[in-house]
């Protein structure tokens, strides 16, 4: 084969090679991260969508602690009503440990170091303090509201419930 026909050949083929990468690298990628896709779909100026994953928060030794010593899991605290309410909630495990959490002699208040506040339940005159008082069962689901007037304590906030002895630290506020 001569040179001319050897060029002639491989133009096209480098033409078609050449325009392929262009096609390629403005492509996304298939082997791209879910993370890096929702910051590309993402409009510029707003965040990327929220992950609907939530882990154990008190995995391990602190969940092991709730359970064992006061008869309680699935802690969380939640950000409600327009940041005007702090709605604390608990499993019970154990009636028995969890009656110090539900015993209206204890008044509960929520600390937010971050704010430099200390939260309250309400006491409202028809209704009473809006916190479940009644004797704890195994396997219900429990709560209290503490009043956020002003909303000083915001989402992310890391937090600390007390109720009498009981004392529960670091808890996100979603």
């Amino acid at each position: 084969m001569c040179k001319q026909s050897r060029r002639i050949m491989t133009a096209p083929l480098l033409a078609g090679l050449f325009a392929s990468s262009i096609v390629l690298s403005t492509a996304q990628s298939p082997l791209q991260s879910p993370q890096d896709k929702e910051t590309t779909a993402a409009p510029a100026g707003r965040p990327p969508a929220p992950s609907h994953y939530r882990p154990d928060r008190f995995a391990g030794r602190a969940g092991a602690y709730y359970k064992l010593v006061w008869g309680v899991d699935s802690l969380s605290v939640k950000w409600t009503e327009s940041g005007e309410v702090i709605r604390f909630t608990y499993r019970v495990v154990d009636a028995d440990k969890a009656k110090v959490l539900n015993d209206k002699k204890n008044e509960p208040f929520l600390v937010d170091p971050q704010a430099g506040v200390r939260l309250v339940v309400p006491s409202l005159e028809k209704v009473g303090q809006l916190r479940q008082s009644s004797p704890p069962e195994a396997g219900k689901s429990y709560w209290m509201a503490f009043s956020n007037k002003g909303r000083r304590v915001k989402r992310g906030d890391r937090v600390s419930v007390v109720i009498g002895r009981f004392r529960a630290d670091g808890l996100v506020v979603d």
